[in-house]
C-alpha cells in the first residue's frame, strides 16, 4: 500500500492537486484533442460530480500566462512538445463558475452573478493602470469591479454593464496583452435551474442569453471558449448564431474518456492504495455509465470510497453521490408517473433496460411538461445510462449501478409513504385492524398498498434481502400511528423480531414476522413465520414491558401479493 499521495476529495484546483501531494488521474489529453479539433465555442454536458470543474481549472492552469510548466511534468500533454511551446502559458484566461448562483429571487441571483464576474475581474487589477487602454476603458474596468475610482466607494453595476461584462473584460485583456483571450465558464446552466425552481426563469434566461451572446458571438478578442453544464438548454436561443459551436454531450464519442474514470484508471487507483480486492464491489456500485463509446465510473464515488477504505479497510461501498443533491428530479418523476411508467421503473430496478427516445434539446421550461421529457433528464443527469441504441435513435436506458439503484429505492419509499398519508382514514383503518387481530382487513389493505407501490423484488439477492422490501413498506405504514411504540429488528427472546408494536394505552403487544414466499406458497410462508415467533419467543420483550394482550402475525409476500395469519392465544 502506498499512502504517500492524498486523495483529492472535493479538491477541484489543479495546481493544488499537483503541488500538495494528491493523487491525480491524468486527463490532460483533453487539451491536445481540444486544440486539434478546433471549435470557437465548446460545450461539454456531463452529470454532476464527473470532473467538470477540475477540467476547467486544468485548462486555466495550462493556457494562462505565467503557467508553471512543472505542474504538467509526467503527464500526457507534456509529451506534445510543439503544442506546449505554442500554447502553454500563452494566453490571458477568464475563468468563472456559475454553480454557486443559487438565489430565491432574481435580484439576489443577479447580485451573485455580478460578484462572481467582479471577483474574476479583480484578478486583473493591472488594467486600471495599463498604458495600453484609454481612461474611458479604465472606467469600464472599474465598473466591472464595482468601485468608483474617485472615492473608492462600492456601487452596483448597471444591467447594461453586467450584460457586457465578459465582452468588456475580454476586450480590455486582449488590448493590454495584444493577445486574444480564452474564456472558461463552468456550470453555466445552474442559474437557469435555480431560476426555474424559484419562478424567475424568464428574467434569468434573458440575462444569461445577453451575457453569453455578447461575449461569444463576433467577439474579435476571443481565442476560444469552453463551457460546461449538466443540460444543454440550447432551445433558449442562447447560442443561436454561433457558426463554430461544438457540443460534446454524453452521447458524443469525442472526448468520451476525459470525464469519469475508466476501468483501467480505477484498477490503478485501487492497486496504488492496496485495495485491488475491492475492485468487484467498486465496479458493481460505481461503474455502469456510458459516455460516447466509453464505459466509465463516477469519479466522486471512487475517490470517496478509497478514502473511506484508508480509514476502514473492510468498509462496504456507500452511496456518496446521493449526498451531493436533493434528487428532486426522481421525486417529481415518481409523482408524475402513471401505472405504465411504474411498471417500467420496476423493470429498471430489476436490472432490465427500457426503450426510450432521448431529447437533448430541452429547456428548463420543458422538463416537467410530460413524463417523456423526464426520462431524458434522468439520462442526461446521470440517473440512467444507455445500454444500447438502435438506428432510429431509440436508446435502451438502464440504471447504471447499485448506488443509483439505492437512490431510486429510497426515493420510491419516501414517495410511497407520502402517497399513503394523503388518505389518513384508510391508513388508520389499516393500523387499527392490526390492533383488533382483523386479519381479513389487514390482508386486503396490505394487498391494496402493494398494488399501488413500485415493486422492488430484488430477484438477484438472498431471500432475506427480498423480505427487507416488504418489511420497509409495512414499517412505513404502521409508523403513521405516532402514539404506538414501534421497533424494527428488535432483540427479543432468542433473536431479533422483524417488527414489535406496543400500544401502551390498551396493553396490546404485536409481533410481526415477514417471509418471502419464493414459490408463491403464501400459506406455508405464514405458518413458517408464526412458528418462528413461537420458537424464538419473540413476544418476551412485550410481556416484560407489561403488555397483557399479545397478537402474533405471520405475513407472507410474493411479488405484489400477501397473506396474513395471526394467533392471539399463548404459543407453546
Amino acid at each position: 500500500m502506498d499512502t504517500t499521495k492524498k486523495l483529492p476529495v472535493g479538491i477541484e484546483n489543479f495546481k493544488e492537486i499537483r503541488t500538495e501531494g494528491f493523487y491525480y488521474v491524468d486527463k490532460t489529453g483533453l487539451i491536445q484533442e481540444l486544440l486539434q479539433h478546433w471549435g470557437k465555442v465548446n460545450l461539454f454536458t456531463r452529470p454532476r460530480r464527473f470532473g467538470k470543474t477540475l477540467t476547467i481549472n486544468m485548462l486555466k492552469t495550462f493556457f494562462e500566462y505565467e503557467c508553471d510548466s512543472s505542474l504538467f511534468n509526467g503527464l500526457k500533454i507534456a509529451d506534445e512538445k510543439e503544442l506546449c511551446e505554442k500554447y502553454m502559458g500563452q494566453f490571458p484566461v477568464i475563468s468563472i463558475s456559475l454553480k454557486d448562483i443559487d438565489a430565491s429571487n432574481y435580484n439576489d441571483a443577479k447580485a451573485a452573478l455580478c460578484t462572481s464576474i467582479g471577483n474574476e475581474a479583480m484578478r486583473f487589477q493591472f488594467l486600471s493602470a495599463s498604458s495600453q487602454i484609454t481612461d474611458h476603458e479604465k472606467m469600464q474596468y472599474f465598473q466591472l469591479i464595482k468601485v468608483d475610482p474617485q472615492n473608492r466607494q462600492k456601487f452596483n453595476i448597471s444591467d447594461k454593464a453586467l450584460k457586457d461584462s465578459l465582452l468588456t473584460l475580454s476586450f480590455l485583456l486582449c488590448k493590454h496583452y495584444g493577445q486574444k483571450v480564452i474564456l472558461l465558464i463552468d456550470e453555466y446552466d445552474v442559474p437557469l435551474d435555480k431560476a426555474h425552481h424559484f419562478g424567475y426563469y424568464g428574467e434569468m434566461v434573458h440575462l444569461i442569453r445577453n451575457l453569453l451572446s455578447r461575449v461569444l458571438k463576433g467577439n474579435d478578442s476571443l481565442q476560444f471558449a469552453v463551457l460546461t453544464s449538466c443540460l444543454r438548454i440550447a432551445k433558449e436561443s442562447i447560442f443561436t448564431g454561433l457558426n463554430n459551436f461544438k457540443i460534446y454531450s454524453i452521447t458524443n464519442v469525442r472526448f468520451d474518456e476525459y470525464f469519469g474514470f475508466s476501468d483501467r484508471e480505477v484498477k490503478d487507483i485501487l492497486n496504488f492504495y492496496g485495495f485491488l480486492p475491492a475492485y468487484t464491489s467498486v465496479k458493481k456500485w460505481y461503474d455502469g455509465y456510458r459516455i460516447g463509446n466509453t464505459d466509465v465510473y463516477c469519479p466522486w464515488d471512487v475517490i470517496n470510497y478509497v478514502d473511506l477504505l484508508l480509514v476502514e479497510p473492510h468498509a462496504k461501498p456507500q452511496a456518496f453521490w446521493i449526498n451531493t443533491s436533493g434528487n428532486d428530479i426522481i421525486r417529481t418523476f415518481l409523482q408524475m408517473s402513471k401505472q405504465s411508467t411504474r411498471r417500467e421503473i420496476e423493470q429498471l430496478i430489476d436490472g432490465d433496460s427500457i426503450p426510450k427516445q432521448i431529447k437533448q434539446e430541452l429547456t428548463y421550461r420543458d422538463l416537467y411538461e410530460n413524463i417523456d421529457n423526464l426520462w431524458s433528464v434522468l439520462f442526461t443527469t446521470g440517473y440512467l445510462t444507455i445500454r444500447d441504441r438502435t438506428d432510429d435513435g431509440i436508446c435502451r436506458l438502464a440504471i447504471p449501478n447499485l448506488e443509483i439503484r439505492k437512490i431510486f429505492i429510497e426515493q420510491i419509499r419516501d414517495w410511497f409513504q407520502a402517497e399513503t398519508r394523503k388518505n389518513p382514514s384508510q391508513l388508520n383503518l389499516f393500523c387499527e385492524a392490526f390492533a383488533k387481530a382483523d386479519t381479513l382487513t389487514v390482508e386486503a389493505q396490505f394487498n391494496a398498498y402493494l398494488k399501488k407501490t413500485i415493486s422492488i423484488r430484488d430477484t438477484a439477492v438472498r431471500k432475506e434481502r427480498k423480505e427487507n422490501y416488504y418489511h420497509g413498506i409495512l414499517l412505513g405504514l404502521l409508523g403513521y400511528r405516532e402514539d404506538w411504540d414501534i421497533s424494527s429488528n428488535a432483540e427479543s427472546g432468542e433473536g431479533f423480531s422483524d417488527i414489535l408494536v406496543e400500544i401502551e394505552s390498551e396493553g396490546i403487544g404485536i409481533v410481526i414476522e415477514l417471509k418471502y414466499a419464493d414459490n408463491g406458497n403464501l400459506e406455508a410462508g405464514c405458518k413458517k413465520a408464526i412458528k418462528q415467533i413461537s420458537d424464538k419467543a419473540y413476544e418476551s420483550r412485550l410481556i416484560e414491558d407489561g403488555m397483557t394482550t399479545i397478537i402474533r402475525y405471520g405475513i407472507a409476500c410474493w411479488k405484489k401479493k400477501c397473506k396474513v395469519e395471526c394467533v392471539t392465544s399463548p404459543l407453546k
